[in-house]
């Protein structure tokens, strides 16, 4: 058995030199080819940074029971069992491998960045749309929403759901130096229509109002896009509001387990990737490849004449060769047989 390691009540580990940070690498068996490359990596990317990208290269202790930081040495309740990384690196572990890692990670990002914001406006104009016929400040009424989301005292805040929404969204306003948002307030004053109010959203606005809305106008949109349950939509928005988050951050994201992941839709719909859902492949669902699937079904709707799903392919083809330590695609979850896959519009270059 072996204790995790917990919060150091004193921060003790000392300052080093980028030559004495890269020694502790080579001293723990990372191949270091090129020192002044490797040096000037590590003074513009940083230390902890490319940490994320060569933690898969250290090698594990056997399986063990891991213990909590806080354990007393009484009767155990919480603890894992697992393989703990060491500080040594398996054989074969360049400083290359990691940095070629990165760079592609970064490209990921952006990609998925690029398809993030075609979808987030595409949903501005679907949600702001199916409100806005009941009037345009449909967004403010209670009853037009899910009862829970408008109705219901949440117990840590002390407000609806709604009304923590109407704070953000009156706060985006209120920051927003758009011409066309300071002509409104100047001309009409507030509240502003929801065709006017949903251009301040961001993806995380949006995915928590359409959460909000009505089963009925969640299944209208929805619908569109090929998916019965408007439900199983808001999961979808969920998710990728967690992967935008991850990407505006700058954060690792090839290898990262996804902390809400989206619903399975109902059997026939978006069948391409449906197998990702299947009995027994929950490693495949905590990974980003199954989003990666779900932005593409929403692009076939939102961007139908869009390249996004060949570019990412070609990107995936350029996946750093590190068999010789284990590394491969499935790492990010993709599916066996994700080359052949076909969809229905033919994309045209540079969209």
């Amino acid at each position: 058995m072996t204790q995790s390691d917990g919060k150091n009540k004193q921060y003790n580990k000392p300052w080093l030199s980028y030559a004495e940070q890269l020694n502790i690498l080579k001293s723990r068996g990372l191949i270091v080819t090129d020192d002044s490359k490797a040096l000037e990596y590590l003074q513009r990317i940083g230390y902890y940074r490319l940490s994320g990208y060569w933690f898969p290269f250290r090698q594990r202790s056997e399986l063990c029971c891991i213990l909590p930081s806080n354990w007393t040495g009484k009767k155990l309740k919480n603890h894992r069992i697992g393989h703990i990384a060491l500080d040594e690196f398996k054989p074969g572990s360049c400083f290359q491998n990691a940095v070629e890692l990165y760079v592609f990670d970064k490209q990921l990002r952006l990609l998925v960045m690029d398809a993030l914001e075609r979808i987030e406006v595409a949903f501005r104009v679907d949600i702001s749309h199916t409100l806005g016929r009941y009037g345009p400040f449909s967004y403010l009424e209670p009853e037009r929403l899910f009862q829970d989301f408008a109705q219901a005292i949440n117990q840590k805040t002390g407000i609806t759901d709604h009304q923590v929404w109407l704070q953000k969204q009156a706060q985006m306003i209120n920051r927003s130096k758009e011409e066309f948002i300071r002509h409104n307030k100047e001309k009409y004053g507030l509240p502003l229509p929801i065709w006017i109010a949903c251009e301040v959203w961001d993806f995380g606005t949006l995915s928590t109002l359409y959460d909000g809305m009505s089963q009925q106008d969640q299944d209208e949109i929805s619908s569109r896009y090929g998916i019965s349950n408007g439900r199983v939509l808001a999961s979808w928005l969920r998710s990728l509001n967690y992967l935008r988050n991850v990407c505006a951050h700058h954060s690792r994201l090839w290898n990262r387990n996804i902390v809400d992941q989206p619903k399975k839709p109902d059997k026939g719909e978006a069948p391409l990737f449906n197998q990702a859902w299947q009995p027994g492949q929950q490693h495949i669902l905590a990974r980003v490849f199954v989003l990666l699937c779900v932005i593409q079904h929403l692009l076939n709707t939102s961007n139908p004449n869009s390249s996004w799903w060949l570019r990412l392919k070609q990107l995936l083809q350029k996946f750093p060769d590190l068999a010789h330590i284990g590394l491969d695609l499935k790492g990010m979850g993709v599916i066996d047989g994700w080359e052949q896959w076909s969809w229905p519009q033919t994309p045209k270059d540079g969209q």
